[in-house]
């Protein structure tokens, strides 16, 4: 569909750059994972996807677990069994709104380039505070799985 509105540079946002090597690693929600997230959602821009590297330690897991926004992820290095499949460097994977991220987990370790994105079916945020950028990690247990 063709948009009708007219492109102006009035109301144009200018695009935003960062390096990974101005951004720390952070403590993620699950064991054995850190990441770097060079774009988030802020008080000053609510609507702004997560979108870096997630760092995988050999061993690193997750349950299965629900999301409200979409996502895209791309194997960067590493192999990772997904919900039963094996997925190696080169593999990308698409997550609609909403829906179930299968059982995760890496023997080898490695790394995943992923964006998360409210999603045009539920317009669901992806979560920042307090998934990426942890102070302590909570036990599996303790953590939610259910948003």
């Amino acid at each position: 569909m063709a948009t009708t509105r007219e492109a102006s540079r009035r109301d144009h946002k200018p695009y935003q750059v960062r390096h990974l090597d101005e951004v720390d690693w952070e403590t993620i929600r699950w064991p054995g994972e850190t990441g770097k997230m060079l774009f988030h959602p802020n008080p000053e821009d609510p609507t702004q996807p997560n979108a870096g590297i997630l760092r995988l330690e050999p061993g690193a897991h997750h349950p299965e677990h629900y999301h409200g926004f979409a996502q895209v992820w791309l194997v960067l290095k590493g192999d990772f069994v997904i919900d039963g499949r094996t997925c190696t460097p080169g593999t990308m994977l698409y997550h609609p709104d909403p829906h179930f991220e299968g059982e995760f987990r890496t023997e080898t370790g490695g790394e995943i380039l992923i964006v998360q994105y409210p999603g045009p079916t539920t317009a669901e945020r992806p979560i920042y505070a307090g998934r990426f950028n942890m102070e302590t990690r909570k036990s599996v247990a303790e953590e939610r799985v259910d948003l």
